[in-house]
């Protein structure tokens, strides 16, 4: 893939090489001031290979976002009741009595808890049956590994990335503050702050704003126990078994690229000036690098070779990707910020060229952000 000089011109080459049927792509930079400047754009294949052609309208198409929900369930964290030290079983009553009871939000936001990567909640329904959501709950706050004993240390245990950390700390948020789930309190939490109701939220939420999210919303995987295409529907399995058109801890928000630029720019101002409507304290935590791994907590840090946040990111950089194609990168030093949306798992969650793409669709990004703002 060259090196493109435009949103568009990067998010139809991205297209054209069969990475997704959609992408929007976009960066943002801090001009003097402190104010920001963003440009974003999106191309789709409208050959017919990718299905029927879709009009996202104005506002612009809305993607699944999957795991970059995690970086906003950090933040909500941050902005509630509970303390970072506070303990699980402290206010999860389904964590007690199992071994995820006496570990910190932290460490679960900081993958260091000493959970599984994954644990297949959702396999009821594979089978016709329903999901119970306090027997999935306890399974989750018990899928503790082998290598992972008593007590975690000050650090938690050995980093191994993990959604049912996410799960649990978005589970224990919703009980603690009396929602429905973890995506109403991003939205009250994040959303709101950042005055993103109509761009950004769950399936729920936005089908109920009268913003066109059933025309708007991309589609993402064909899974025929689901019915076929997954669209205006949570794409991770778990997320879906349990929160259905809400959202949990570790996926289920939806967005436009504009909002996620919007989300990063004020991640950046509120973890690292102190600034902003997400701002609350001292936010640093959710970005300290912290020992055996570049996994932060709600954050990934930029690893020293073969970065998917690609070259032209300083070291400082941190960001996430999500599983259906999605990615967002800061860069603190540079003052910038670059999003990839992408759908990338339609038809099949075998296309991986995203994962060839993505260096260099981030290189192009933090060069354009780069460009303006040297002008």
């Amino acid at each position: 893939m060259t090196l493109a000089q435009t949103p568009f011109e990067l998010a139809q080459s991205l297209v054209l090489a069969h990475v997704a049927p959609t992408v929007a792509v976009g960066w943002a930079v801090r001009r003097a001031g402190h104010a920001w400047e963003s440009r974003s754009a999106e191309a789709i294949d409208r050959s017919g290979g990718g299905g029927t052609p879709i009009d996202f309208g104005q506002g612009g198409a809305i993607f699944d976002l999957a795991s970059l929900t995690k970086p906003m369930t950090a933040f909500a964290a941050a902005h509630s009741d509970c303390h970072r030290t506070d303990v699980l079983g402290s206010f999860l009553a389904t964590a007690r009595g199992t071994p995820s009871e006496s570990v910190s939000l932290e460490l679960l936001l900081a993958h260091r808890a000493g959970l599984e990567a994954h644990a297949p909640l959702y396999l009821p329904l594979t089978q016709g049956k329903e999901v119970k959501r306090h027997r999935a709950l306890v399974q989750a706050a018990s899928a503790r590994r082998a290598d992972a004993v008593g007590l975690p240390p000050p650090d938690g245990f050995a980093p191994v990335y993990s959604d049912l950390g996410y799960l649990l700390v978005g589970e224990a948020l919703a009980q603690k503050e009396r929602a429905r789930d973890a995506g109403e309190i991003i939205e009250a939490r994040v959303v709101a702050p950042l005055k993103l109701r109509d761009e950004l939220g769950t399936a729920r939420a936005l089908d109920a704003r009268g913003i066109g999210f059933a025309e708007r919303v991309v589609p993402t995987e064909i899974v025929p126990w689901r019915g076929g295409e997954v669209r205006g529907r949570v794409h991770d399995e778990n997320a879906w078994a349990l929160g259905n058109r809400g959202g949990e801890g570790h996926a289920g928000m939806f967005g436009t690229v504009g909002a996620v630029l919007a989300f990063g720019c004020a991640a950046l101002d509120a973890v690292v000036h102190g600034q902003g409507p997400l701002s609350a304290g001292d936010l640093g935590w959710l970005v300290t690098e912290r020992p055996g791994g570049t996994l932060r907590a709600g954050f990934d840090g930029k690893s020293e070779c073969d970065s998917s946040a690609g070259k032209r990111a300083g070291q400082r950089a941190f960001g996430h990707l999500g599983f259906t194609g999605t990615s967002l990168w800061i860069d603190p030093d540079a003052g910038a910020v670059v999003v990839v949306l992408t759908n990338r798992v339609y038809y099949t969650r075998e296309n991986t060229r995203i994962r060839a793409a993505r260096p260099a669709a981030h290189d192009a990004l933090f060069a354009m952000a780069a460009n303006a703002q040297a002008q």
